[in-house]
């Protein structure tokens, strides 16, 4: 089961954070060599508007590849099976680091573009499958730790892009086209690893009718001795369904049996992207010159928050499954709420005494590891837990649909919120929290060593009424 989740992770959600974080680095070297480019292509220097549109387009076509990927990953993953849509998945992260690699040599960034695009693409369907089947291969007393996997390595990816983007590695001039180009390593490493691990169980026996390939994959997964458990669980959800087929996204809307279940995942995936998490890396650099570090220095100093995602990541996969869901997520919406407080107060007063900096520094750290335990990792865990197998490849397509649709749009409109309000910005973020925190509190039943079925009567009562 733990190998089967670095299997899995390896090549799904490491690398949307890898990729998320290593564009950072090459910044400056992507601008000239769109710079050269265009010299050498129209005998003209490329006008500073038209750059800073090249570069947002290089940047933010991540996003839309990412929405794509989201739509179609439910579809693959029904149609080729959990295990199988990730195998596919790796060719298209293959094809955009050939792409990218190879745009610098060309002088092509055009195929810069695509390469992210395609790369996002990969993203989103990682995003989406990758949590469908470690949700679906873990018993109940360890689903939760289990899909912390997503998040795990999700924040380790962001770490290792921060790591390998430094300029005495491949940050450096020379080697941004190689950065741009190694997310094909984690795509080669699924590749040769997955294909030893057997497909997800229920999908095998409730999709596919296969009792024979279910039980092999039971026993592979859990031992001779213990699998029997796991399959009388899968024998009730597939008697329960009695031959329902997956659903396609739109039905779940028109399906009342669903309704509080999917308001849920709207309400948490948007609460997630909307938490301030953004605006915390954009004040980053800002609070620690204000700090006194040196501008060299900021990078490294910039790691220490992907391993503050990283440690959060590992110690709500070793809490989940024994505080529970609600306690985390409201815990940690919380102390995001606290922190916005604490942060828009020292940065009112960042000049008033030399001291105040500090307070500020320890708040970015203290959000994100308030982030990492609650929001970070949760969202996805309990939208594998609270839909059955027939709703829930849509209802990542519909999730993942949000999310990255919520990821754009804050790209899109938060340096006019940050300039406009300034550190007040995160009065509006710290609402946001207390507000999810909020319906969490009253809507979400904890779902803790509970069966799937079991939380489906859960939510029985509040999309029917309580004394259905």
């Amino acid at each position: 089961l733990l190998l089967s989740v670095c299997a899995v992770g390896i090549g799904g959600t490491f690398q949307y954070g890898y990729n998320v974080s290593i564009i950072n680095a090459p910044t400056q070297h992507i601008h000239s060599f769109l710079n050269e480019t265009w010299t050498s292509r129209y005998q003209k220097k490329l006008n500073l508007d038209l750059l800073t549109f090249l570069w947002s387009v290089i940047a933010s076509i991540f996003s839309l590849g990412g929405l794509c990927g989201a739509l179609v990953g439910g579809s693959m993953a029904i149609r080729l099976g959990r295990k199988g849509a990730l195998l596919v998945n790796n060719i298209i992260a293959i094809l955009a680091s050939i792409l990218m690699g190879i745009s610098f040599p060309t002088g092509m960034f055009e195929l810069l573009i695509i390469g992210r695009f395609l790369v996002g693409i990969n993203s989103g369907i990682g995003l989406c499958v990758q949590p469908l089947y470690l949700g679906e291969v873990a018993p109940k007393h360890l689903r939760g730790g289990m899909a912390m996997g997503s998040s795990i390595f999700l924040t380790g990816g962001i770490l290792t892009g921060q790591i390998i983007g430094l300029r005495e590695l491949l940050g450096g001039e020379a080697y941004w086209p190689l950065l741009l180009s190694s997310s094909c390593f984690p795509a080669f490493a699924q590749l040769a690893f997955l294909p030893w691990f057997p497909e997800s169980p229920r999908y095998l026996l409730i999709d596919r009718g296969d009792e024979l390939s279910c039980v092999r994959a039971l026993k592979r997964f859990h031992g001779s001795l213990h699998y029997q458990v796991e399959m009388e669980d899968i024998q009730r959800e597939c008697f329960a369904l009695s031959g329902e087929k997956a659903k396609k996204p739109w039905q779940l809307f028109t399906d009342r049996g669903v309704r509080w279940q999917l308001i849920t995942v709207i309400v948490m995936t948007m609460g997630q992207q909307l938490s301030g998490i953004n605006a915390i890396y954009f004040y980053a650099t800002y609070i620690f010159k204000q700090a006194g570090i040196s501008a060299e220095k900021i990078p490294y100093v910039t790691l220490g928050t992907g391993a503050c995602e990283c440690i959060t990541a590992l110690t709500c996969g070793l809490l989940i499954d024994h505080v529970g869901r609600r306690f985390l997520i409201i815990g940690g919406y919380l102390l995001m709420t606290l922190w916005s407080i604490v942060l828009t107060f020292s940065l009112t007063y960042q000049e008033l005494h030399s001291w105040v900096p500090y307070v500020s520094m320890t708040c970015i750290f203290a959000f994100i590891l308030s982030f990492g335990l609650g929001p970070g990792g949760i969202t996805n865990t309990l939208t594998a837990e609270i839909f059955i197998q027939s709703s829930r490849p849509a209802a990542y397509m519909i999730g993942g649909t949000i999310s990255w649709i919520s990821f754009f749009t804050v790209g899109m409109l938060f340096p006019f919120i940050v300039n406009g309000l300034k550190q007040y910005c995160f009065l509006v973020f710290l609402v946001e929290c207390a507000l999810v925190a909020a319906f969490i509190f009253v809507v979400i039943p904890e779902t803790k060593n509970k069966s799937f079925l079991e939380i489906k009567k859960e939510f029985h009562r509040l999309n029917f009424g309580r004394n259905v």
